[in-house]
């Protein structure tokens, strides 16, 4: 009987046989290192999502622990509509009356009546623009257009002033100039310097053309007197160049809407600061809620958290929780504001308790959860004690940026994952190689054996064939 091998009609050491040992060899030695390396893997997915979820909660924190928070100022009009006020922080609270009897006014000059907008000027020259006392020079020539000048007088003198053109009519065209600020002294003049120009354009109030009906017709002449704001602050009068006044209080900003009376008051923004802790809270679940679901316990696979038996994360997620209950300073607990955490590990938030103690012991609130000077009474002897905390928020920036900051706890962990993943791709390189080295020996000793196997294939035809001729010839 012919013996197979590789390559010459074999069914022993075939390419499959080849290709089922090394199954089975990257089983045992390749395989192992891929699940450690999946988990490896998944793990450090894992921790950017950890690690997000603690940024977000320790910014929270971190907007609570300062000072500044409660320096946040709202104005509120209380009643009337003649003003408007924004309050800066630290801003004095205070409740006040505004009184307006006169809003700042801009000063407006009309010229005399031209036929269009392309009408000249004058025969070429010079004219001066006066105004708040500040000359200001400007050329034109026997072809400048009225709405040439416009242009000129916005390009030479519109830091003071703004020049428009007024269609009245279909043959009615007036340059009207206003001053850009308000108040009084914003009187505007226009004189010839050399050269003649139009007479509608010239400040003088003595014009007026032949047969005009209308004796402002043809006179530069005022529309507007410029006017200064008034108003009292409390009855105490008060007078402005503008409208805008942020020089009256430090910090406050007033514009004058309307004339009128509007009751005013500045307080503590207590929108804003009940915002960062309801932020805070959302923050502190949405962590803890991750925490949870990465560290969970289970025989199942599927809900398995991929952290379940990491010590590390295990140990902060403990952390966080045990320190809402040790924080305080000794001087009282965050219960009594209104924080509450449930059998479930959710915190809730009993802002009316909180807005309370706010109204009620600003002082002590403050301190108790930014730092500061706390004031405790005892009871039964009504002695006083000051005791200096460093605040609820800083205590627990500590705890967390212990974890957070850069070259702590979880940036130890990345650091390890990383270099876990590092070693165990090279250990799969290394075994891979190993795999192909020994397998690409067998392939050719596989085709040795072939050629091997052949030859004596040969050979025993050739000794089938000799013996069947004798046993032929001896029959």
């Amino acid at each position: 009987m012919a013996i197979s091998s590789l390559g010459v009609g074999n069914n022993i050491l075939t390419q499959d046989v080849l290709d089922q040992l090394r199954k089975a060899d990257e089983a045992g030695r390749i395989r192992p290192v891929e699940l450690k390396l999946a988990d490896a893997n998944d793990k450090q997915d894992a921790l950017k999502l950890i690690d997000a979820s603690m940024t977000n909660f320790i910014d929270s924190i971190n907007e609570l622990k300062s000072v500044l928070l409660w320096n946040e100022r709202s104005a509120t009009v209380n009643s009337g509509t003649s003003v408007e006020i924004t309050a800066d922080s630290n801003t004095d609270v205070q409740d006040f009356t505004l009184n307006v009897t006169q809003l700042a006014e801009k000063q407006i000059e009309q010229s005399g009546k031209f036929a269009s907008e392309g009408a000249f000027v004058g025969s070429g020259g010079q004219m001066n623009l006066n105004i708040d006392g500040t000359d200001y020079a400007i050329d034109y020539t026997a072809t400048t257009t009225l709405k040439e000048l416009k242009n000129l007088i916005n390009d030479v003198a519109g830091e003071k002033v703004d020049a428009t053109l007024l269609n009245v009519g279909a043959t009615d065209v007036r340059l009207v100039i206003s001053s850009v600020d308000t108040g009084v002294g914003q009187d505007i003049t226009i004189t010839n310097v050399t050269g003649t120009l139009d007479a509608n354009l010239t400040t003088n109030t003595s014009f007026v053309a032949d047969n005009e009906l209308d004796p402002l017709a043809h006179v530069y002449a005022n529309l507007k007197s410029a006017e200064s704001a008034e108003f009292t602050f409390n009855g105490q009068a008060i007078t402005r160049t503008s409208n805008e006044i942020d020089d009256l209080i430090t910090g406050l900003t007033i514009t004058l809407k309307e004339v009128g009376s509007s009751e005013v008051s500045v307080a503590q923004d207590r929108t804003s600061i009940l915002e960062k802790f309801d932020s805070f809270v959302e923050k502190y679940n949405s962590n803890m809620t991750e925490l949870d679901k990465m560290t969970k316990a289970s025989t199942d696979s599927e809900t398995r958290g991929i952290f379940s038996s990491d010590s590390t994360v295990k140990s902060m997620k403990r952390a966080i929780a045990d320190m809402m209950y040790s924080l305080g300073g000794g001087v009282d607990s965050m219960i009594n504001y209104g924080f509450e955490i449930d059998k479930d590990g959710v915190m809730t938030l009993d802002k009316t308790l909180l807005e309370q103690k706010l109204d009620d012991e600003p002082i002590n609130t403050q301190a108790f959860f930014s730092g500061g000077d706390f004031t405790s009474i005892d009871p039964n002897t009504l002695l006083t004690t000051v005791t200096t905390v460093t605040g609820t928020f800083a205590e627990m920036s500590t705890i967390v940026e212990s974890y957070t900051k850069v070259n702590t706890t979880l940036d130890q962990l990345k650091d390890s994952l990383s270099e876990n993943i590092k070693t165990l791709e090279e250990r799969k390189i290394t075994a891979t190689e190993r795999l192909d080295s020994k397998y690409e020996i067998m392939k050719k000793q596989f085709a040795a054996y072939g050629l091997m196997i052949s030859k004596i294939n040969s050979a025993s035809s050739m000794f089938v064939q000799i013996a069947n001729a004798q046993t032929a010839a001896q029959n």
